[in-house]
């Protein structure tokens, strides 16, 4: 089997070499989870519904309390619905921004530029935020909110308007970790099978067709999955074994099996071997291999996959220089991770500040948003937006 394509990351990181000019003031021992990008409809969380060029702290909420923060929605405008979803670690869960279909849960659909708490929804261990929508785990069952235009909430119910509250998913039990994507949902059940449903367009459910399903389906021929990654309407899965399966959009070559078209079946991402971690942004995807490089592929046109090219990669390119991904999580146009060492670093396009460095220049290379030390171990970002978050 031919290897993947091994190129040194953009401007070859590193860390080592940033200066302390170089370096945001705000970072250190703050303990505040961190945003910045668009904030048009405030969801950074900060209580206003300015840009921000650097990490500004989210209102009331630490690192601490975080279990997991998953970002929605697209751009600035409201009918693009950019939102967060915060799971803490009481097993509560907070939601600020857009909120035109309902997406925050909180009963209407008034925006909120801070964090509220979701009424009634307590025990929770799984958030996912989607284009316009959120789902939820709380004991095994699903839990969703928002719009169900598309049948994303897999609830049977009317789809003309949106649900401002929580209500459960049909027939699906023992799940253990969900994913929200562009008007469609994913489900992981603790045997290993995957289950989605919604929206059917390109193959996104993976059920060997593209019909549309308001009830939960099994991905087919799928089994012993241990995690999931869902983009806009693309998914991965990493096996037990360590192969790692995508269906959906392939356009973009966000299914990484050498080609550029869809697939309504999982099909093998190519020349991946020993891989730990599987991350998916809006039209791409991530690997951390176990030897702790980062290989990506899918879409490339404003340098977001950091391989020191713009074209798109229909397999994965092995970035050596990237050591140390902890997390990783990218937008429309735009990449960021959060490294071992607590620093938060993005490449790709930056004209609405969504790389956090302070500017609105496109770097050659990657940037810095958070130094070293920072105590940064997550990040997320608006799933087709230009909003970035650290925790």
């Amino acid at each position: 089997m031919t290897p993947p394509l091994r190129l040194p990351l953009l401007a070859a990181l590193s860390l080592a070499a940033l200066t302390a000019s170089a370096l945001p003031a705000q970072a250190g021992t703050d303990p505040w989870v961190r945003a910045w990008g668009e904030n048009a409809q405030g969801q950074l969380g900060n209580g206003s519904v300015l840009a921000q060029q650097t990490p500004a702290p989210v209102s009331g909420i630490t690192r601490d309390d975080v279990r997991e923060l998953s970002g929605g929605g697209g751009g600035a405008a409201a009918a693009a619905n950019p939102f967060a979803v915060a799971l803490l670690k009481d097993g509560t869960v907070k939601s600020w921004g857009a909120n035109t279909t309902g997406q925050l849960g909180n009963g209407t659909t008034t925006a909120q530029s801070f964090p509220a708490t979701v009424a009634g929804l307590s025990g929770v261990s799984e958030v996912s935020a989607g284009l316009n929508h959120a789902l939820a785990v709380k004991g095994g069952r699903v839990l969703a909110w928002g719009s169900n235009a598309s049948k994303q909430l897999g609830t049977g119910q009317d789809t003309t308007n949106p649900y401002k509250a929580p209500i459960p998913v049909q027939s699906l039990d023992k799940v253990k970790d969900v994913g929200a994507g562009c008007d469609f949902s994913v489900a992981l059940r603790q045997d290993g099978t995957v289950w989605t449903w919604g929206k059917g367009d390109n193959g996104r459910l993976g059920t060997g067709n593209n019909t549309t399903r308001e009830t939960p389906q099994k991905v087919p021929e799928l089994v012993d999955v241990e995690s999931v990654a869902v983009g806009c309407d693309h998914v991965l899965a990493l096996t037990a074994d360590g192969v790692v399966k995508a269906w959906g959009k392939g356009a973009e070559g966000q299914l990484g099996n050498d080609s550029t078209t869809d697939s309504n079946k999982p099909v093998d991402v190519a020349y991946l071997d020993s891989v730990a971690r599987i991350f998916a942004t809006s039209a791409s995807g991530f690997a951390v291999l176990d030897d702790g490089s980062l290989a990506g592929w899918g879409k490339n046109t404003d340098r977001q996959l950091g391989d020191g090219t713009n074209a798109n990669r229909t397999t994965p390119v092995v970035l050596d220089a990237l050591k140390g991904v902890q997390s990783i999580a990218g937008g429309a146009d735009f990449t960021v991770a959060a490294l071992d060492d607590g620093s938060v670093i993005g490449w790709g396009a930056n004209a609405a500040a969504q790389l956090g460095d302070g500017s609105t220049t496109t770097p050659p290379g990657t940037t810095v948003a958070l130094p070293p030390g920072s105590g940064i171990t997550h990040v997320a970002t608006t799933m087709t937006g230009k909003s970035g978050f650290a925790y």
